[in-house]
Order: C-alpha cells, then structure tokens, then sequence
C-alpha cells in the first residue's frame, strides 16, 4: 500500500494527492514521461519509453525504495499520477548526497504540484539523513530553475552544451541545497 506524503486541492477543487508509488502506476508513469518526450519538453529523456523499459525502471525503483536508496513522491489526481519525483542516495563517500529528478504533466505545471512534491521530497530527504541534494536542469528551462530557487537550490556551475535538444544543445546547470 502507497504511503501518503499529504493531500491539498487546486483552484478547480481537484484534489492532489502526494504518495509513495506502487506497481499500478506503471501505465500512468510511462504515459507521463511520453508525454514529455512528445511535447519536447526540456528533459534528459529524448525518446519514447516502452512499457517495459518503464516497467524495468519501477521495479528498480521500488526495490531501492525498500532498501533506503531512493525516495519518490507522484502526485496523483482524480486517480491518475500527472507528477513523479525521487531522490536517489548516491554511495560511498558521497552517501549524504542525493541526486533529485521532477516532472510534471503539462497540464498540471504552474498549479503548485511541483513546489509540494520538491518539499515533501526535502522533508523525507532530511528524515532519510541526508545533507545535500543536487540537480541538474537545462539552462531552457526557466520555470524549474525559478521553482528550486524559490525553495532554496543554488546554482553551482554550468556545464555548457551538456544536453543536446531539439533545439540545438543547451548548458546543463548544477544545482544544490544544503539540508
């Protein structure tokens, strides 16, 4: 059963749901991520997933989740994940570190979902003991960037035409928070 993470309501009443994930999400999270693919959206992912490469990459997931390695937040709404969310711990001497991803379905972006899924992953990061996160995000991508500043993400470098688009290549921008 999903762990709850909390529960708030957008301007039009629907309510969000943020949770832990489970294997029914399969379908929801691949038409999530193609959906991202499809609109060109400023991601790293460039191709169209297959059921099962998705299906591969949950089960890896949901493993590290039982052991501590990574912690996820989807957003759901009216029964349906349009968010998905993880910090992955990385090891060694870096096992303080997670490394964090977020993505949102277009038609739920600018609607607070993405702020409440970056809090509820810090909160849980901080639970878990780590004392850094990092992201890296496409310097294109202007609303991430605000969203991690308003909460607190520095930027520390930018790695130039590390990501090539659509468009071209684009800068890749290191971002961190200390916990």
């Amino acid at each position: 059963m999903a762990k709850v993470y909390g529960e708030f309501f957008l301007e039009n009443g629907s309510k969000v749901v943020l949770r832990s994930p489970r294997w029914e999400d399969l379908d929801d999270l691949t038409k999530l991520i193609n959906s991202l693919v499809e609109e060109g959206a400023p991601i790293t992912m460039d191709r169209i997933i297959t059921r099962e490469e998705e299906a591969e990459w949950l089960a890896g997931r949901l493993s590290n989740i039982e052991k501590g390695r990574t912690i996820m937040v989807v957003a759901e709404v009216n029964g349906k994940v349009v968010g998905n969310s993880e910090i992955n711990r990385l090891g060694g001497h870096q096992s303080h570190v997670g490394l964090l991803g977020i993505i949102v379905a277009r038609e739920y972006r600018d609607r607070g979902i993405g702020t409440r899924m970056l809090e509820t992953l810090i909160e849980e990061a901080r639970k878990a003991g780590l004392k850094l996160l990092i992201l890296d995000v496409l310097s294109t991508n202007t609303r991430a960037r605000h969203v991690y500043e308003k909460i607190g993400f520095r930027e520390a470098g930018v790695v130039p035409k590390m990501a090539h688009t659509r468009e071209g290549y684009d800068d890749v921008i290191r971002m961190y928070l200390e916990l």
